[in-house]
């Protein structure tokens, strides 16, 4: 069968008009197009990129989640994770008491664990009797955990010497994605680099070796901690165990075994680091916080008026040398009385 040839109508051809040479070339389905449109309207073009937008660089591209940057350590090991854990409780946690503990059974971990739960309980409903706020009852979340020292320690050296650095834009390669400045969380290259310089540095290094536990507070309270010491490190007279009659659980051999396997070693208190003796002082603060506020107080209010006294000792000394010479002077302007004259 021959092909069809499509001829177009006079219509058609009448509508198609000829150009010169010089114009450029536009097809009658656009030249219907642009004929049909409004005769004010202006046809919306993109203008052409600017010679700054040319020569900018094209930003880097990145093979990682923005929810999971590279990190130094893996991620999805145990440790990374207990490092995260770690790190994340110091800089939450502003009192923690560590204890070192030899050989203690799991039959004894239960036993102390419940008796300074019940203990704290008792704290909690004094409180609440008293009219306490609910943020000031923190017996629940007193919590008694061994640690994993080898992380615990690089943890804390984390968390005190590693300072992040605002986020940055990415400088770096796909190559570099590790070393990337702004990648500044806690498995991060620039974490690792700092807890290495300052390696074997911190003061609890040396007591972060062999069998450890700490006790966490997640706030500093001298009733709850006073407390914990009469169950977990009893010393009469400021910290006295609770009596065979009101507690006779307390004395179970799996409580007392487990007791006397409990050292206390020292304490870390709002950043600061506290020995055996300190953190009993704090524990031994009569009337907890408030006792301290009233401390603090009195000491303010004594060392005011101490140094009144001070500054007005030497205008009163003042004061009184100017009194003295000013009456010598109005003694030597006065009119002698004449002496008798001798016969």
């Amino acid at each position: 069968m021959p092909p069809r040839i499509r001829l177009r109508t006079l219509a058609q051809l009448a509508e198609l008009q000829v150009e010169p040479a010089t114009s450029t070339y536009t097809c009658g389905r656009c030249s219907r197009l642009y004929a049909t449109a409004a005769p004010g309207a202006s046809i919306a073009t993109t203008p052409a990129p600017s010679d700054a937008q040319m020569r900018a660089s094209i930003p880097t591209l990145s093979r990682y989640p923005a929810v999971q940057p590279p990190s130094h350590r893996n991620p999805a090991y145990r440790k990374s994770q207990l490092l995260r854990s770690y790190v994340s409780l110091l800089q939450t946690t502003p009192l923690i008491i560590f204890f070192q503990h030899n050989n203690l059974k799991a039959t004894e971990w239960v036993s102390i664990r419940r008796e300074l739960a019940s203990a704290l309980r008792k704290v909690d409903a004094q409180l609440a009797a008293q009219g306490k706020p609910a943020q000031e009852r923190i017996g629940e979340y007193v919590k008694l955990q061994v640690i994993k020292t080898n992380m615990f320690e690089p943890a804390l050296r984390i968390a005190e010497y590693f300072t992040p650095l605002p986020p940055l834009e990415p400088t770096g390669g796909i190559a570099a994605e590790k070393e990337d400045p702004s990648l500044t969380h806690v498995l991060s290259v620039a974490a690792y680099e700092a807890a290495q310089r300052h390696r074997n540095e911190h003061p609890l290094t040396p007591v972060l070796a062999g069998s450890v536990a700490i006790l966490t507070f997640p706030a500093v309270s001298p009733t709850y901690l006073k407390t914990a010491f009469s169950i977990l490190s009893p010393q009469p007279p400021l910290f006295p165990a609770p009596t065979r009659r009101a507690l006779p659980q307390y004395y179970e051999p799996s409580v007392q075994d487990g007791l006397k396997k409990l050292m206390l070693l020292g304490a870390r208190i709002d950043g600061q680091l506290f020995d055996m003796d300190g953190t009993r002082w704090v524990g031994s603060i009569d009337g907890g916080i408030d006792g301290l506020r009233a401390q603090l107080v009195g000491m303010l209010q004594g060392f005011g008026a101490a140094m009144v006294q001070t500054l007005e000792s030497g205008s009163r000394s003042l004061w009184f040398t100017m009194e003295g010479r000013r009456r010598m002077l109005e003694e030597d302007e006065k009119p002698k009385p004449e002496e008798d004259k001798k016969d």
